[in-house]
């Protein structure tokens, strides 16, 4: 009965962490409760049988965890739920805007410190000079340092 409980508390946690590192992003309680039985049924082996089969069963869980993660990276099930879209969007070239040092305009999005304002008829990407900026807030161009516009708030 002891052996099935390992072997269990292992297999289980083994699915924990894969689905972990494919399925579910960041630190969750999945990859918690997944190391957390690897290492009871590690325990168990340990505590029950031995420094042997306590490390048998070590050996023998590292050889399943990479079977595993190989098999289920090869198998192709992963392309299913996988993000397939390209962004294919461009920024229209400064050179081709018509804006100058002076020239005032609106913040359209806040400004954090990249943003988008609209100045001259134009919607163009400006970096404020380190404050945020909300939006709907009057700017005026101080600078454009390698295409990018640099604005303050009036």
């Amino acid at each position: 009965m002891t052996v099935l409980i390992i072997v269990l508390l292992i297999v289980l946690g083994v699915i924990l962490l894969l689905l972990e590192f494919l399925v579910i992003p960041g630190i969750t309680l999945a990859a918690i409760g997944g190391v957390l039985s690897i290492v009871g049924g590690i325990y168990l082996a340990y505590d029950n049988y031995g420094s042997t089969i306590g490390h048998i069963t070590v050996l023998a869980t590292i050889v399943f965890c990479g079977i595993s993660l190989a098999l289920a990276l090869k198998s192709n099930t992963w392309n299913k739920i996988m993000l397939k879209a390209e962004v294919d969007s461009t920024v229209d070239k400064l050179e081709d805007e018509k804006v100058n040092v002076g020239d005032q305009g609106t913040c359209i999005s806040r400004l954090a410190p990249m943003g988008k304002i609209k100045v001259n008829k134009k919607i163009v990407e400006a970096k404020s000079t380190g404050a945020y900026i909300d939006e709907k807030t009057k700017v005026e161009i101080v600078g454009i340092l390698d295409k990018v516009v640099i604005v303050k708030p009036i």
